[in-house]
């Protein structure tokens, strides 16, 4: 997905330009809007484009990683495109990491001490969302169904500090850079996601409910990958 392309608009496309895109393409998606292109799929991928493009930082990261010079045939690969970015991404985390050699901590010390923390935390937030959600339908105008939600989501913020915390611990071994990216870009959009889900708290809007949860999945994707990446070098 580009988000330019989601957004309609230039690779070299103004702060303005962006908002002015989000904000007509909102209008014309938003499901409540009874245009007759609504449709709920492009108002999720309109909110994470714009997360993503509106702030100076997430959208300097993004587009070196489209910077990523892939030939034809790596973009039939699905498979393999997407782990060109993590490539780039974990090139990303290397050069801004703090200055520490590899032999300051051993490949065993950072999988126990830092993955493996990490990997319970970011369980414990994504997995007990949807049995949340399944609570909080029965009436999301319930302040006590919602208090408890709310309640769900301080720990969420809480347990997601934490694993930041965790990850500054040590310095990853350069063997597990791609491993630390993974676990950087998911502990971020479970970040971005309970600011979706704590807007919607307050706002009642349902759209903010389906970013979040796109949000989780996102991060439970990165997750799963990094899992992958750990079992390979098992």
């Amino acid at each position: 997905m580009n988000y330019y392309q989601v957004l309609k608009i230039e690779v070299n496309a103004s702060t303005q330009e962006i908002k002015q895109a989000y904000r007509r393409l909102v209008k014309e998606f938003h499901p409540d809007s009874h245009h007759e292109n609504a449709n709920h799929e492009t108002i999720i991928q309109l909110n994470a484009a714009y997360e993503i493009l509106s702030d100076p930082q997430n959208r300097r990261i993004y587009d070196q990683i489209q910077a990523l010079p892939i030939d034809d045939q790596e973009l039939t690969n699905s498979s393999k495109y997407r782990q060109n970015k993590s490539n780039h991404a974990s090139q990303y985390y290397r050069h801004n990491r703090q200055q520490y050699q590899y032999e300051e901590a051993s490949q065993w010390q950072w999988l126990e001490e830092v993955y493996a923390p990490i990997n319970h935390l970011v369980d414990k937030i994504i997995m007990a969302l949807e049995d949340e959600i399944e609570d909080l339908s029965g009436d999301i105008f319930d302040d006590d169904l919602m208090g408890v939600f709310c309640s769900y989501l301080e720990d969420c913020r809480s347990d997601c500090e934490r694993a930041q915390t965790i990850l500054r611990s040590l310095p990853n071994p350069t063997l597990y850079a791609g491993i630390a990216a993974y676990i950087y870009y998911s502990l971020n959009h479970i970040n971005d996601g309970i600011d979706e889900l704590e807007r919607f708290t307050l706002t009642y809007e349902e759209s903010y409910l389906y970013t979040g949860q796109e949000l989780f999945n996102l991060a439970l994707e990165m997750t799963q990958l990094a899992r992958e990446m750990v079992q390979r070098f098992s």
